[in-house]
């Protein structure tokens, strides 16, 4: 490259008085410094480059063309720093307005060059780093300068090398690990493949460091879509907003050096978002929640950096949000430090993030109660609040709808108040994952034939199920039944007698889902797998409204034994969790079993309903057969048939379940047959329904069930 005698021109008064300013007095101390070294180049150096006489190694593959002087400069080591140095300090005039340019920015207080100077502290060597990276970014055009003062027409770019030439650093920039710049990733460096040394690696400022020292406010790329700015609204009645903004007000006056945590438990929908919002705001900050479902391993700690540079560099508070894989999940780097504000959005049974030195509170978020729910029913669904305010106020009461839930289903065009019911049914059924299945309810209470005391208890349990919402309101009741609050039943009796039946039942008088409990899916051999998965499943039904349906339960709350070996006393101790865990469950659970005896003493007595479902007498087995006969074959069939139905009534003991599917067979029999029901149809039904138990009609009893 060749060089020319650079002219000096005195600079006017510097005065930094916002982001331009600061940046035009980093463009001119760049400018002075470039100055500077090209007349060390072209005028400073012991033996002048300018007569660079006959060319050596003419331009075969990579080698560069060389001049004689070019070659006796490098030998003789005539750029040397040292030398350069002293030189330096006979150019008065220019180190005098270098000087002032450089007193004016470490005076500076206003910008935000400053700003980020102080946030990240950084040291002598990043802030010259910081000035030579940025000045390129707002005036390209001075990648030719820097390629002159570097003697290479390639090297358009800064380098750690034109840093220290430049900034008076010596022969090359030592750019360690510790260094801000690096550690927040401001700064980046691609390799230089020809000068096979990182002194001469291209360094970028990172653009959105870039736009913001020159005033322009903008995420990084990393954070779009991932994360949002929250607004605080008003808080719900049930939030204790004074004390968690006062907990993390004081920490931050006591301990400024550490990062304080508020962890807010709650299912999503809940509010935590604008509750962190409103933390935030009492401290006078706005909030950005960042949602971490969103962010693939590869690029978590890239956004976890530029997270908290975006929240230094605005203020902002950061909250970490995500479904089952949350912020827990992911490692907290200490590499960098924490801004000292930060949010955890989780759920009860996902892990909280290890955040050493970190102050902690812990806020479990309540769910609103039926005068609130009422509310925000009538907030964001006014035309049906005031259109049907009993079946609103009904809504309210029998879905424990967290605001999210209730703004999703109440923003449906032209949705019915039966139509957000179900919008509410639908959005939870999923939170169960595979560990229970959502059963149909189709029956109506007239459907499940019982005796007269057992559709008492029923009823009874019904009531209490609607009405255990506002009574667990009262003060007085929460305080005399701190545990226990949940609803649970169990159903006794033989196979096929209705348990299965009564609960569907139960669900839909309640207007609730039914859920059975994948047993295959929650009983592990495996010492606390079990309890752990009953666990699970009851902390996410806590936050639903459903019916929580366990068949086969001596599976899961079987009798203790006699401890004999460890084997024995581990099965207890997991048997002494589900039952806890059950007592403690708040919702609506039913449990079903063949087997009574098996089931733990201590847990049936924990339980207001214990109900026996015993096997149908002749009456109910008569209104079985008509019922299913009726609807199944029409009741014409049924009135044909009359006198056969009151004998098999009568004299053959089945339970319902066993009805049912006789009648099933005999209607499918008679469609083959393309005839109506007849008596033969409801023999081979009959018959194969006993065949199961290992019994069959003889001969004779069938000409006596056929012709009486």
């Amino acid at each position: 490259m060749s060089r020319m005698a650079v002219p000096i021109s005195l600079t006017p008064e510097i005065s930094i008085h916002d982001d331009k300013s600061a940046i035009d007095a980093v463009l001119r101390r760049i400018r002075l410094l470039a100055r500077r070294r090209l007349l060390w180049l072209t005028e400073g150096m012991s033996a002048p480059a300018a007569s660079y006489g006959k060319r050596l190694f003419p331009a075969t593959g990579d080698m560069p063309l060389a001049s004689t002087a070019e070659i006796e400069s490098l030998l003789n080591d005539r750029d040397d720093p040292l030398a350069e140095g002293q030189w330096q300090h006979t150019r008065t005039e220019l180190n005098t307005q270098i000087g002032a340019v450089e007193e004016a920015l470490k005076a500076d207080r206003v910008s935000r060059l400053s700003q980020l100077i102080h946030i990240f502290a950084l040291d002598d060597f990043d802030r010259d780093l910081l000035h030579i990276c940025l000045a390129p970014g707002v005036d390209p055009a001075l990648g030719r300068l820097y390629a002159y003062c570097q003697d290479n027409a390639t090297r358009t770019y800064p380098t750690l090398a034109l840093t220290a030439r430049l900034c008076g650093h010596g022969r090359f920039g030592l750019w360690g690990s510790d260094s801000s710049l690096r550690r927040w990733r401001m700064i980046s460096m691609v390799p230089d493949l020809a000068g096979g040394s990182d002194q001469f690696g291209k360094l970028t400022l990172d653009p959105t460091i870039r736009n913001w020292l020159s005033g322009v406010d903008e995420p990084d790329p990393l954070l779009v879509g991932r994360a949002r700015l929250v607004r605080p609204l008003e808080p719900l009645p049930e939030w204790n907003v004074e004390s968690a903004a006062t907990f993390a007000a004081e920490a931050l006056k006591d301990h400024p050096t550490r990062t304080v945590v508020i962890q807010i438990v709650a299912p999503p929908g809940s509010g935590r978002q604008t509750f962190a919002a409103i933390i935030a705001s009492h401290l006078g900050m706005p909030l950005l929640a960042i949602d971490t479902t969103a962010i693939p391993e590869d690029d978590w700690m890239q956004v976890f950096i530029q997270a908290h540079r975006h929240a230094f560099l605005h203020r902002v508070a950061l909250a970490w949000k995500g479904g089952t894989d949350t912020a827990g999940a992911k490692p907290w780097t200490e590499y960098i430090s924490h801004f000292p504000v930060q949010f955890i959005l989780r759920e009860a049974q996902t892990a909280a993030p290890l955040i050493p030195n970190a102050i902690e509170l812990r806020v479990d978020l309540p769910a609103p109660a039926v005068a609130t729910r009422q509310s925000l029913w009538k907030q964001y669904a006014p035309q049906a609040a005031a259109a049907f305010p009993d079946q609103v106020a009904e809504l309210a009461e029998r879905f424990n709808a967290r605001p999210g839930a209730i703004v999703a289903a109440a923003s449906i065009p032209g949705v019915s108040v039966q139509g957000m019911a179900q919008a509410l049914r639908y959005s939870q059924r999923h939170l169960l994952d595979n560990l229970a299945q959502p059963l149909e309810c189709p029956f109506a209470k007239d459907d499940l034939v019982a005796t007269d005391t057992l559709h008492e208890a029923l009823n009874d349990f019904i009531h209490e199920a609607r009405d255990r919402v506002l009574f667990w309101e009262q003060p007085q009741a929460r305080r005399l039944f701190p545990q226990g609050r949940g609803l649970a039943a169990l159903f006794t009796g033989s196979p096929g007698t209705g348990k299965t039946m009564a609960a569907q039942v139960i669900a839909a008088q309640l207007g609730l889902d039914l859920f059975r409990i994948d047993l295959s899916a929650v009983v592990s051999k495996y010492v606390g797998e079990t309890s752990h998965n009953l666990q699970h499943i009851l902390s996410r039904a806590a936050d639903m409204d459903v019916v929580l349906f366990f068949d086969e339960a001596d599976a899961l709350f079987s009798r203790r034994t006699e401890v004999k070996d460890a084997h024995d006393r581990f099965a207890n101790t997991d048997t002494n969790h589900l039952l806890q865990a059950l007592e403690n469950y708040g919702g609506v659970a039913l449990l079903a079993t063949n087997r009574k005896g098996n089931i733990d003493p201590a847990f049936i007595r924990r339980l207001r309903y214990v109900l026996e479902f015993a096997k149908p007498d002749a009456n109910q087995r008569l209104q079985l057969w008509i019922r299913l006969i009726s609807a199944l074959a029409g009741e014409k069939a049924a009135a044909c048939l009359a006198p056969l139905i009151e004998r098999l009534a009568s004299e053959i003991e089945l339970t319902g379940a066993q009805i049912k599917y006789a009648v099933l067979t005999a209607v499918f029999a008679a469609r083959r047959d393309g005839v109506a029901l007849r008596t033969d149809h409801l023999l081979r039904g009959l018959d194969r329904e006993m065949a199961k138990e290992g019994r069959a009609l003889s001969e004779r009893e069938r000409v006596r069930l056929k012709y009486p």
